[in-house]
């Protein structure tokens, strides 16, 4: 038996194309559209075309698609650079479909020439009625029959600016009775009289991404241009352009997009939810962008595992958001230093430890990495630690602090309740215990055994903090079988702010970017509100799967 991975279907093509010499080394190229932040989905995407090129000494294209002027922004472009280099992948070229503007003009040209491209002074009403139905051929008009020397005329007038956004067309003359509809005359060139980020104002007129597409891959001759399964029918358009402009033969082929459970993995939509303030942006850490979930402390290496994990498949099927915090977790435990932070606290005074008194105890960083080594914690008399910690009237089987009843701290004593002071209204306010000072961990000589383990902070020592909970985004776990409004299934509780919590002394020097575990309560990285004397952290994943 053999431990070795198998081949999904496109690793399966590029090694049968490669055997049969038909190329020598293959290009792959990731088209994001600048019109968004980047989202898991893109993630998938990234970590397959540059995982193909690495695997078979290839090379990958960071090729933007920025053919409409009116959505696009050098912010996102930034943001996409940014993301592709965290998850740890680095590009060929970087290169831009606007690049090629003057080409794909000759290439309009060329089409016209060939009399396989026409001006259509049709209204966008008018064509879709004359597009005909799946069941029922289209119908050409009268503006299909001009003349080469015509379209030519109206053409270059459209890229001199003389007619106005929406008033003409540049279509492919192929067949308005084709089975596939989008084969139907296409559209290729519309007017947008608008300011691109990178060509200004030199054009007035842009290639559909339809047509950009596959000749942009020429261009660059890309081997294997790699695409989600909506572009299967428009693979008849990329190769009817490709062919009648006698270009270098790119082939598209198509894998299954991500569809994961409790998450929306549409950027119009996301786009909505950061226009109407519903999150706190695209970074917001509930958003499944990879921005957002860097921020949330989701590691590059978590992300890359869980695409490698879900594969590439040919049909659409609902991931289970439980395998990706799997991923983050198992990366996590490896990797997150240990820190004990109090979220709901109980102050504890030792009445047998000495007032003004404090002393360091070692703790481990994290037990699961080598060389991790340890921390000092400061201990002193007066020590919070979590209020559900004590119960007084426990059941039997509870391990932690109650009246007589006796708990260890972590990497501290053991310690023992005596009594509880409560206010006027009956709310525990403080406990008095006792400690054993031949009970410390590592040199415990007390002969005491007990069951339970708690953290702690020293009430002296501790830093104020901010402590953010994210959960799930939706409601719903398949986001793309509702039949109303998306919104509607928002989660309200998907982030919960707990404004003063105590952390132990040692995270004031936590780093953007560095992971901890805070014992028992899950998973946490330092949040860029944070300031001076304001720590925030955010919550990157629960310690197990409670859902």
């Amino acid at each position: 038996m053999s431990d070795e991975k198998s081949l999904n279907f496109i690793e399966e093509i590029i090694e049968a194309d490669l055997a049969a010499g038909k190329h020598k080394t293959i290009a792959t190229r990731f088209p994001p559209e600048p019109n968004g932040y980047l989202h898991l989905g893109h993630a998938k995407s990234i970590c397959l075309n540059f995982g193909l090129a690495l695997k078979y000494g290839g090379k990958t294209n960071l090729r933007f698609d920025d053919t409409n002027p009116v959505t696009e922004d050098t912010e996102y472009v930034e943001n996409i650079k940014h993301d592709v280099q965290w998850l740890g992948f680095q590009w060929a070229e970087e290169l831009y479909a606007s690049d090629y503007f003057p080409q794909l003009y000759e290439f309009a040209v060329k089409l016209i020439n060939k009399g396989l491209a026409y001006v259509d002074d049709s209204t966008s009403d008018e064509m879709a009625a004359q597009k005909g139905t799946p069941t029922h051929s289209g119908t050409n008009n009268k503006y299909r029959d001009r003349t080469v020397e015509e379209n030519l005329r109206l053409f270059t007038e459209m890229k001199e600016g003389k007619h106005a956004d929406g008033s003409k067309v540049l279509r492919a003359k192929i067949d308005m009775a084709h089975i596939n509809m989008l084969m139907r005359d296409p559209v290729i060139y519309r007017i947008k009289h608008a300011h691109h980020h990178r060509t200004g104002d030199t054009w007035c007129i842009y290639p559909m991404y339809d047509f950009a597409h596959g000749q942009s891959d020429s261009i660059e001759q890309i081997t294997h241009s790699i695409c989600t399964l909506e572009f299967v029918p428009h693979r008849e358009l990329y190769n009817w352009c490709i062919e009648n402009l006698e270009i270098y033969p790119s082939k598209q082929y198509e894998f299954a997009r991500l569809n994961m459970t409790y998450t929306m993995m549409s950027k119009r939509k996301l786009l909505q939810l950061v226009e109407e303030n519903l999150v706190n942006g695209w970074e917001d850490p509930r958003m499944p962008t990879i921005s957002g979930m860097r921020r949330r402390g989701y590691p590059a290496e978590s992300l890359r595992e869980f695409c490698d994990k879900i594969g590439v498949a040919k049909r659409d099927n609902l991931i289970d958001i439980s395998l990706l915090e799997f991923c983050v977790r198992d990366q996590l435990n490896k990797s997150a230093l240990r820190r004990m932070v109090v979220f709901d606290p109980l102050k504890v005074i030792i009445t047998n430890y000495e007032e003004g008194k404090s002393e360091l105890m070692p703790s481990e960083n994290n037990t699961e990495a080598e060389n991790a080594g340890v921390r000092q914690m400061p201990f002193s008399r007066e020590l919070w630690i979590e209020r559900d910690d004590f119960m007084e009237n426990p059941p039997k089987k509870y391990f932690r602090l109650a009246p007589g009843q006796m708990v260890r701290l972590k990497s501290g004593f053991i310690i023992k309740c005596d009594e509880a002071i409560k206010d006027s209204m009956g709310n525990v306010t403080e406990l008095h215990c006792t400690y054993f000072p031949e009970s410390r961990s590592g040199h415990d000589t007390s002969g005491l055994h007990v069951k339970g383990v708690i953290h702690w902070v020293s009430a002296q020592h501790a830093v104020p903090a901010e402590v953010r909970l994210y959960d799930r985004l939706f409601l719903r776990e398949d986001m793309n079988s509702i039949d109303d409004d998306f919104k509607n299934h928002l989660n309200p509780n998907s982030l919960q702010v707990l404004p003063n919590v105590y952390a132990e002394p040692e995270l004031l020097n936590a780093k953007l970017g560095e992971h901890y575990q805070f014992l028992r309560m899950g998973y946490f990285v330092l949040d860029p509100d944070s300031e001076d004397g304001k720590l925030v952290f955010n919550r990157t994943v629960t310690l197990r799967d409670s859902k």
